[in-house]
């Protein structure tokens, strides 16, 4: 009886259990690797952006993308979005700090793949701006972000705050439609 149970598959004997088992574990490190390469492309593309601008752009006029719509120029901001809370730039290290390690004990728990997307967006946002913090002028943990993506009437920015903004949306997206980084889908 026990081996038709476990060729049929039945949910109660334990040879079924066995082999559910390592079938969600490689699914779950799956979404875990997506999450930590979305993570790494975001982060190095953010780090090799504000490189070329800081060498090329830097102290020079700022070019003009597309009119007066878009335009790149270097500007060092110690503060949050829109520059606003200068004086509490090791506050913002702390909370890119606190995030990126939520982030990394959540993606134990990880099995879905467009919440591996999110979070891996948000991972590599946050360390983008993390390493200017701790790596640039005016010192360490004080560090000014290089922000250059400058549209008309809109706050300066570069891709790691992109990639933030991408992220949250995708996470506030993924929550109304119920679906939860464990991969269950609720109706609440």
């Amino acid at each position: 009886m026990a081996e038709a149970e476990s060729v049929i598959g039945t949910p109660d004997s334990a040879g079924a259990d066995e082999t559910a088992v390592p079938e969600e574990r490689p699914k779950g490190r799956r979404k875990i690797a997506v999450l930590f390469v979305v993570a790494v492309v975001a982060y190095l593309l953010d780090l090799g952006s504000k490189m070329l601008v800081v060498e090329k752009l830097e102290g020079r006029e700022p070019i003009k993308v597309i009119g007066d719509l878009l335009r790149f120029e270097a500007i060092r901001n110690p503060g949050a979005a829109f520059g606003m809370g200068e004086a509490f730039t090791i506050i913002f290290t702390c909370i890119a700090t606190v995030v990126i390690v939520v982030i990394i004990r959540l993606a134990r728990k990880l099995y879905s793949l467009p919440w591996a997307i999110a979070l891996g967006l948000l991972l590599g946002g946050a360390l983008g701006n993390l390493t200017d913090r701790i790596f640039r002028s005016p010192g360490v943990f004080e560090g000014a972000v290089v922000d250059f993506i400058a549209p008309a009437h809109f706050a300066v920015f570069n891709l790691a705050d992109s990639a933030i903004v991408c992220g949250g949306i995708l996470i506030v997206i993924l929550s109304f439609r119920g679906l939860d980084p464990d991969g269950t889908v609720h109706k609440d």
